[in-house]
């Protein structure tokens, strides 16, 4: 399952960082993260639960850039 969600984050780096952080995730089978649109595609591993997953990518993501938003 692929999915879009909106975010915020600040600069380019930043969002290279939120990338790698979260292909580490576990339940992340890929994911791309564009600064230019704003957007984080995540593509799940089969049988992950989304929302489980995202939370985790959310917390994980804080520590690379402590005022990041994702859109749940």
């Amino acid at each position: 399952m692929k999915k879009t969600y909106p975010i915020e984050v600040d600069c380019a780096n930043c969002a290279r960082l939120m990338e790698e952080t979260t292909a580490k995730v576990e339940g992340v089978a890929s994911v791309v993260v564009n600064f230019m649109t704003q957007k984080m595609i995540v593509t799940f591993a089969e049988g992950a639960d989304p929302k489980a997953v995202m939370k985790t990518v959310l917390a994980e993501c804080k520590k690379v850039e402590p005022d990041c938003e994702i859109e749940l």
